[in-house]
């Protein structure tokens, strides 16, 4: 399964200065999730697979990694938040602390989406500012412009 970035680039963008997590937390099938369901929508199924070929790492380094590994950690987070035994899914708890409570979670959710999307918009920008380094990239199969939320409001453009 390739993807542009690795579960340890998750590691180190999507959760830079927490107590490190097991490697086995984050999958390939977690990245790819969030590359179908966030990035590809903007930049395209053209760009996306001459990305997968490796072309262009400096563009996916310095402009996708870390909306891709914050948006992967949108999705696998709220499985972070339990313990699956063969018993039950259990919240953990323990001396110095308990498990978060849903409106704590939830905010958490709305920073690294806001965070994501911000700098997923910034890569879009480049992208539309080198418009010739990236034939494969067409404005207007991109998501974001037809369609952005604000809040609880929908805009379509």
């Amino acid at each position: 399964m390739t993807t542009l970035i690795t579960p340890q680039e998750v590691l180190q963008r999507g959760f830079a200065g927490i107590a490190p997590l097991s490697p086995e937390m984050v999958t390939s099938a977690d990245i790819l999730a969030a590359e179908e369901r966030y990035l590809i929508p903007a930049i395209g199924p053209a760009l996306h697979a001459r990305l997968l070929q490796g072309n262009d790492a400096s563009f996916v380094a310095d402009y996708l990694a870390a909306p891709l590994a914050l948006f992967t950690r949108l999705l696998i987070q709220p499985r972070l938040q339990l313990l699956t035994t063969r018993i039950g899914v259990l919240e953990p708890s323990t001396d110095q602390g308990s498990a978060a409570k849903t409106a704590s979670l939830n905010r958490l959710q709305q920073s690294l989406r806001n965070e994501a999307s911000t700098l997923l918009r910034r890569a879009i920008r480049y992208l539309e500012a080198h418009a010739s380094e990236y034939p494969e990239y067409d404005p207007h199969q991109n998501i974001l412009n037809r369609c952005t939320i604000h809040g609880n409001y929908l805009q379509i453009h």
